[in-house]
């Protein structure tokens, strides 16, 4: 049975009840993200697999010079080529079937495994293909054991920690994962994991950040306290880390 084709320009649409990203991410999570990648960093060129419209390859430029992003909506690629012009190497591609002519020292997928429909297929062309023999793989998904996410399925609006929500679905996702699943598909895939952690405890949903975002209620040092929270309670934060290096 073929897969159904699926449509990347409108999964990336945002929707009546939910939106594809949320102030959150942009402009709580990214910044985070790069903070908690920064000490593991190799120098060398970066390979950003999935770039949406360039909003975290922004926080990538500088710390690299030689950037080069795969990304499989071509509205989300003509976007970024007037935002980054030649500053970057876009490549409208699916990770599948992409042809790339190096090696990187680093690769970073974040938020993005969980739309795949082969997600550990797609790892081990990272593992085989992409990754150079002393690089490292950047590798965040949504955590399903976020505490909004249970505070959710106690109030009746999800079924279980990983379910998928008709609005996710919407948007291309195919699983939810937590520390363990993340973990079992990435050493499926042939890699090798050396560092585990979570990024910013997260009791609220993002639209209720954004809200929150818009006050004076959310301090700066609050902030900051969700991310050092998050790195005691890793399975409590919005999204899961692991760094990991080439297997065997």
């Amino acid at each position: 049975m073929q897969p159904t084709k699926r449509d990347y320009d409108k999964e990336i649409k945002d929707t009546k009840e939910h939106r594809y990203a949320y102030n959150f991410d942009f402009d709580v999570m990214h910044p985070f993200m790069v903070r908690s990648f920064q000490p593991f960093f190799k120098p060398g060129n970066v390979l950003e697999l999935g770039s949406f419209k360039g909003d975290f390859t922004r926080r990538l430029l500088p710390f690299f010079s030689d950037i080069t992003c795969v990304e499989a909506s071509g509205e989300a690629i003509s976007h970024a080529k007037k935002e980054f012009g030649d500053k970057v190497k876009l490549v409208h591609a699916l990770f599948e079937e992409v042809t790339l002519p190096v090696r990187y020292e680093n690769i970073v997928l974040t938020h993005v495994l969980e739309h795949l429909d082969d997600p550990v297929g797609v790892m081990s062309r990272i593992n085989r293909e992409w990754l150079s023999d002393t690089g490292r793989f950047f590798l965040v998904c949504p955590n399903a054991n976020a505490p909004s996410r249970q505070i959710a399925v106690k109030m009746g609006l999800i079924s279980h920690n990983s379910a998928i929500t008709p609005a996710e679905r919407e948007h291309g996702h195919r699983i939810t994962y937590t520390l363990d699943t993340l973990e079992r598909d990435a050493r499926a895939a042939g890699l090798r994991v050396v560092y585990r952690s979570g990024i910013f405890f997260k009791a609220l949903a993002n639209f209720q950040w954004d809200r929150l975002l818009n006050t004076d209620i959310i301090s700066k040092e609050y902030l900051e306290g969700c991310y050092q929270l998050g790195q005691v309670y890793p399975d409590l934060c919005s999204s899961i880390f692991l760094l990991c290096e080439k297997g065997d």
